[in-house]
């Protein structure tokens, strides 16, 4: 195994550690749904092992009125700050030099492609991770996992959007732009709901659902299948599920053919869960040694390698300000 060179980068120089980290970006992009709208926090230039994400505190109701002549005691501006501990994610492939040499495919390319691609994949399932564990639970059918064997519906659908509204939650009206580049893109108001790919044939059953391609002059978020009222559907083949938690499973999906697999359905709305973007200047470290280059441990050169490395953190905001609902999903072979 080659020993880590001392540079930032290996082998390569700032410039073209530059434009790999680009490369690598473009091919993360595609793939990042969820990164897309989360309240960002950019991870600073002097990277500390915590970020804060700050929300204001909503001022409260007056109950009296206001007496003629009298200035009111103004209001203060309060914010709660939620502190998140980030961590370090990585991961690298070798290439020997007979591989560099005689193989006839691009390798170093390829590489970077797939550690790009490897990135934002390792940033989704995390991000998963973190806000299909919020407390705000509802269930297609039953009071627990156990007992879901049902698929969704609008009736669960508005019971989770008159909770959030409740709640004060605001819909979401921008995302994080597709430039490797930080930036923001406006959108049309709506809560966003994300889910697994299997759930597409359910989700295109529900009651008023209106398919991306007669949006008119609405613009489709990438990986949007639709929407259903005031709730857009996003969906990804990496947002797993829970294989037979759930009850028998009929004409549901089963992993075993016993008990149903319970599919978490998320809805969000504005600056419900925070992440730090897999954007811009230092979002992800290319690491590159070329095979051929003598170095401590491989003194003959025989071995290089392509690796990338990131500081990334998700975290839930407000826990009302989202909520989970976990169904099962119609099997359209037994159907």
């Amino acid at each position: 195994m080659p020993t880590t060179n001392t540079t930032t980068y290996g082998d390569i120089n700032q410039r073209t550690a530059a434009w790999a980290a680009t490369e690598m970006l473009s091919h993360a992009e595609p793939i990042l749904v969820l990164s897309k709208f989360g309240q960002p926090k950019p991870l600073p230039k002097n990277k500390a092992d915590t970020v804060i994400f700050r929300r204001p505190v909503p001022f409260a109701i007056p109950d009296t009125p206001l007496t003629e002549g009298v200035t009111p005691t103004a209001q203060q501006m309060q914010y709660e700050d939620v502190p998140v501990q980030i961590k370090q994610w990585g991961a690298w492939v070798e290439i020997t030099d007979v591989v560099q040499d005689l193989a006839e495919d691009p390798v170093l390319a390829d590489a970077s492609m797939l550690c790009g691609e490897q990135a934002a994949e390792t940033v989704e399932i995390q991000t998963w991770g973190a806000i299909r564990a919020g407390t705000n639970v509802f269930y297609a059918n039953g009071e627990s996992r156990d007992e879901v064997n049902t698929p969704i519906s609008l009736h669960k659908q508005r019971a989770i959007t008159r909770t959030l509204k409740a709640q004060r939650a605001k819909k979401i009206t921008s995302m994080v732009g597709g430039s490797p580049n930080y930036s923001t893109e406006p959108v049309d108001a709506a809560f966003i709901a994300f889910a697994h790919t299997d759930l597409e044939a359910d989700i295109r059953d529900m009651t008023g659902f209106v398919p991306t391609e007669k949006y008119g002059s609405m613009k489709a978020l990438p990986y949007e299948i639709g929407k259903v009222e005031d709730v857009r559907y996003v969906l990804s083949p990496v947002l797993d599920k829970w294989a037979d938690a759930g009850g028998l499973a009929g004409d549901m999906v089963s992993t075993t053919g016993d008990n149903a697999d319970v599919y978490p359905v998320v809805y969000v709305a504005k600056e419900s869960y925070g992440l730090i973007p897999l954007k811009g200047k230092g979002a992800v470290t290319p690491k590159v040694l070329n095979p051929d280059t003598p170095r401590g441990g491989d003194p003959l050169g025989q071995r290089g390698s392509v690796g990338w490395k990131t500081y990334f953190v998700a975290a839930v905001l407000n826990e009302m300000w989202m909520a989970r609902l976990e169904v099962a999903v119609s099997d359209l072979e037994a159907a």
